[in-house]
């Protein structure tokens, strides 16, 4: 017989806990399980160990609005695992979570209204089933098994190692080894110093430069409130609306003057990497501020590391590999003992889960999202996928909050199902791709945009990356408009 709950949590990462958390904090009688296909919680920071991993978002604001956090704003992967262990504890969450469970088929049957979930473990092989009433999907949106590496000429005759970042290998050294780290986002940008006299030398191949924000790694607001012996429970959620209000106040001047926030950037640059870097070339993109997502560079140390000598950034494309090192298009080559592919993510939907509904396969691309959580001919699904530019985990805790008021509602009037649908005036509405590129467009975004749901002309049918509205929003949100059909009845609504 299946174990029943009347939740099911895909995922025990930050998403995944903050799910846990909420519902038993929320709607304490309700009961749950988190299914996890890996050994242990952590999700992101349970896959990726290369060097030097951190957060690329504060952790005041990528931290729990209930937890406060005491560190430095930008944490250690080793940080922010201590920190999700600490919620587990406190919280007595491990309880609830299955290690090892991949799930491999959802199947919604609006006959029983409840989802029957096949799910392996990894350990033993046995397939088990498990029901629920309601579908928390917290899986995230990549494969942790296997990061995005283009496919370029010669590979197979490079004669070193190459290694993406997400498949570190354990107790690698990499002492007097000449190393080149493809890439120029988040990831290379923290591999590069971390690697940084500790190799011969390490070199930042990038195809097009992205924009770098450097700041100290401290706040100085909290600091601050510190000397003066304020409680941690108190500057936690000053600081963070502090900084949520400094970054909505900088995203809009990114729309607005885009030219002047590039000129600032461009100048913090230069005064960490020193007059001898070309900054125009290696550090100028060729796109607006915040088009696609900035780094952070905590203290600077990617530019302390190319200032001192140890690291280098070239930027050019790749000809082809060679049994030494790569061969440039501008005819130049690098020599290389190490190659890391710091390229991207394989964008997946759903956890590659094969969905059924009522019997029929469901493509995913071809429902339409309400605000990004929801789906069209999904009953009794919400998928959380986070901000890009803001921290994942506030809109991991907006949709938290949402979807407990959603069952308290549902439970209220005796409903068991619950699915959104367009309104009668938003049949004919124009429909368009999950994210609009003209306003986001990062490389595994558009690689993977023919796998994501649709997005209509209004706020209630997009996932818009705008929490500062949200935040306000959601909290409003009508459960008895007509947008939610209970029961397969609109009129119910």
């Amino acid at each position: 017989m299946p174990e029943h709950f009347d939740v099911l949590i895909v995922g025990a990462g930050i998403s995944g806990i903050a799910a846990a958390y909420h519902l038993q904090d929320q709607l304490p009688d309700a009961s749950f399980a988190i299914l996890e296909s890996q050994n242990g919680f952590g999700g992101t920071w349970k896959t990726h160990r290369y060097p030097g991993i951190r957060s690329d978002s504060d952790l005041y604001t990528f931290g729990y609005r209930f937890k406060p956090w005491v560190g430095p704003p930008i944490a250690s992967g080793t940080e922010i695992m201590r920190y999700l262990e600490e919620v587990i504890e406190e919280n007595d969450i491990a309880q609830h979570i299955r290690y090892r469970h991949h799930v491999q088929a959802a199947r919604w049957s609006s006959d029983d209204n409840l989802w029957t979930l096949s799910a392996t473990n990894l350990d033993t092989g046995e397939t088990r089933e498990f029901t629920a009433g309601f579908l928390w999907m917290c899986q995230g949106y990549y494969r942790h098994d296997k990061g995005y590496t283009p496919n370029w000429d010669g590979m197979a005759d490079f004669g070193g190692q190459i290694i993406h970042p997400q498949n570190w290998p354990e107790d690698f050294d990499t002492s007097d080894k000449r190393v080149v780290v493809i890439g120029s986002g988040a990831t290379a940008a923290t591999i590069v110093p971390a690697m940084a006299g500790k190799c011969a030398h390490v070199t930042m191949l990038q195809r097009s430069p992205t924009y770098f924000f450097i700041r100290p790694n401290v706040h100085e607001l909290a600091q601050a409130l510190r000397e003066i012996e304020i409680d941690e429970d108190v500057i936690h959620p000053i600081v963070r609306k502090r900084i949520l209000f400094d970054q909505n106040a900088f995203i809009q001047r990114c729309a607005a003057e885009p030219e002047e926030v590039r000129q600032e950037l461009l100048a913090l640059v230069r005064a960490h990497a020193g007059e001898k870097v070309d900054i125009e070339k290696h550090f100028s993109p060729g796109y607006r501020p915040w088009r696609q997502r900035l780094a952070l560079v905590p203290d600077g140390d990617l530019f302390q590391a190319i200032r001192d000598g140890h690291a280098s950034v070239i930027t050019d494309e790749i000809e082809r590999f060679t049994d030494s090192g790569i061969q440039l298009k501008s005819g130049d080559k690098i020599e290389a003992d190490i190659i890391v592919t710091a390229t991207g993510f394989n964008l997946n939907v759903l956890g590659d889960i094969d969905f059924i509904i009522d019997g029929a396969p469901l493509d995913f691309h071809e429902t339409l999202t309400y605000r990004g959580m929801m789906f069209t001919g999904m009953p009794n699904m919400v998928w959380v996928f986070g901000y890009f530019r803001a921290s994942w985990t506030l809109r991991s805790e907006l949709i938290a909050d949402f979807v407990c008021r959603l069952l308290t509602h549902m439970k209220a009037k005796g409903a068991k199902r619950v699915e959104p649908m367009l309104r009668a005036a938003e049949q004919d509405m124009t429909l368009g791709p999950w994210m609009d590129p003209k306003d986001f467009n990062p490389g595994y975004l558009m690689r993977g945009m023919h796998l994501l749901p649709k997005r209509g002309t209004t706020r209630d049918w997009q996932h818009t990356q705008d929490y500062w509205h949200e935040k306000d929003e959601f909290p409003q949100i009508d459960l008895t408009d007509e947008v939610f059909v209970y029961d397969g009845n609109r009129a119910s609504a």
